[in-house]
């Protein structure tokens, strides 16, 4: 009893048109620190964020994405969801504006006389009956307390974080199709080092079996030094599959999942990174497709609360109506002059119009659509936080991978060094070699020093790389950020 008491005055505020609390349309504020904890980088525009890859200057992974874009199955299935997602839009809009359609009906009926005298009746009885008949109905919902509009910004915001979505799946396939050309480049510098580590553990067993076998050395020794001639030839064999899984992906990335892994053309060096990007955290708000998706779903989400409150509003509606019908049917005519009655078809044209209105109370449903709003208000809370926690794992992908990046350059130049180090070691046990100081022992295992070295190198220059990409990618590049930047 007391329940139906609190619920009788919204009721009769609903009847007489009065308005009902709303919720809040607000997008929640994210704290983000006004830095990343690294270096300052360098300043770069919108464009080259939009288009990192370019910035590598490495024209076979350029053929590769724009291949990409244009015939991976990822790429065409996103255009197909563009198309869907905007006429899905224009679908829903449409809903919103006036309605209205256009009835025509047309029939002719013969009727016979079969049951009384041709001459008993003064009106004739059978002949034909036409009737056609054309009419315009529209129906126009007066958008008096702004729900036709609430559902407007709906199917724009839905629209939106589809587009954003997409973005975001173009921006992850940029990064895919460069993070396994690298990976993929790398692996074949490895693989030409790992032969040459083979050649040399090769000559090591054989120097050290020679020596065995005249006395010169131990038979463990030579079982030792096979053993690391076993594990660089397994150590190839894995090298070589690695890179072989890593062209087969690419080709899937790009849409040629039946061509040959020889049909990839690859750099045969790795390029230099580019420089690493200064960016702040709040750049993210605009630049992550992801965080721009999520803010999409919260406009729609709150719009959607907004329309659950409206709707236990009166609709009112106009009903105008234009319509043409034409009769024709047999009757009887009267001649003054021969004071005679004679049949004739008569035809009957009329056309007409009416205006008119309707208003609907949702008298008894305003219970339950008030618990319906109180739900998708919750709905719109979840949304809130599920931009809330978008926003601060975008920050945290930032900047952990503006942290590995600068890491990784650090352990290059490390290893920068100690390669020239090891090469330099190298090229003096050789001339000691050649010179008769050393034994070829001594050259090659200063020579496999350094090709071990080398191969370190390589993989972290590969890591460097794929850090780079990483990191573009979490600072959300990869997207057409100058064409929808602006897009709500």
């Amino acid at each position: 009893m007391h329940r139906f008491r609190r619920i009788v005055p919204v009721i009769a505020l609903a009847a007489v048109g009065g308005t009902t609390a709303v919720a809040a349309s607000r997008i929640p504020e994210s704290r983000l620190p006004a830095a990343y904890e690294t270096s300052a980088g360098t300043v770069l525009g919108a464009a080259d964020l939009d288009h990192w890859w370019l910035l590598f200057n490495d024209p076979a992974l350029n053929a590769l994405e724009d291949e990409a874009f244009h015939t991976a199955p990822d790429a065409r299935t996103a255009a197909a969801r563009v198309l869907e997602a905007k006429a899905t839009r224009d679908s829903q809009v449409a809903q919103t504006l006036p309605t209205g359609e256009v009835t025509g009906d047309a029939s002719k009926e013969h009727e016979t006389n079969i049951g009384s005298a041709a001459g008993g009746s003064l009106f004739p009885i059978g002949g034909d009956f036409e009737t056609e008949t054309v009419n315009l109905k529209v129906s126009w919902e007066i958008d008096l307390f702004g729900r036709l509009a609430e559902a407007r910004k709906i199917a724009k915001a839905d629209l939106d974080a589809t587009r954003f979505d997409i973005e975001g799946v173009r921006a992850s396939l940029a990064a895919s199709v460069a993070d396994n050309y690298f990976q993929a480049t790398g692996l074949a510098i490895q693989i030409a080092d790992a032969v040459e580590t083979v050649r040399i553990q090769s000559e090591l067993e054989r120097v050290a079996q020679e020596k065995a076998d005249i006395g010169l050395g131990a038979t463990s020794d030579a079982d030792r030094v096979a053993g690391d001639l076993a594990q660089a030839k397994a150590q190839l064999e894995d090298l070589q599959s690695q890179r072989h899984a890593a062209l087969r992906q690419l080709l899937i990335l790009i849409g040629r999942d039946g061509a040959s892994t020889d049909s990839l053309v690859l750099a045969s060096d790795a390029v230099e990174p580019p420089p690493t990007p200064a960016a702040i955290p709040g750049e993210l708000l605009a630049r992550r497709p992801d965080v721009r998706e999520a803010e999409a779903k919260l406009v729609a989400e709150l719009g959607t609360a907004r329309l659950r409150h409206l709707a236990v509003l009166p609709t009112i509606t106009i009903l105008p109506q234009l319509g043409l019908s034409r009769t024709v049917q047999p009757s009887v005519g009267y001649n003054p002059v021969t004071t005679q009655l004679f049949p004739f078809q008569q035809t009957t044209s009329l056309g007409l119009w009416t205006y008119g209105g309707s208003v609907t109370v949702p008298f008894l449903d305003i219970p339950r659509l008030l618990f319906d709003a109180k739900a998708e208000d919750a709905r719109a809370r979840q949304a809130a936080v599920a931009y809330e926690k978008t926003v601060q794992t975008a920050y945290g992908e930032a900047e952990n991978a503006l942290v590995n990046l600068e890491a990784g350059k650090r352990a290059t130049g490390l290893l920068t060094d100690g390669e020239a180090r090891a090469h330099r070691a190298s090229d003096a046990a050789n001339t000691r070699y050649s010179m008769g100081l050393d034994d070829l022992t001594t050259a090659l295992a200063a020579e496999q020093d350094w090709r071990s070295t080398r191969s370190a190198l390589t993989s972290e220059r590969v890591q460097a790389l794929r850090r780079t990409v990483a990191a573009y990618k979490a600072l959300g590049g990869g997207w057409a950020y100058a064409t929808l930047a602006k897009a709500r």
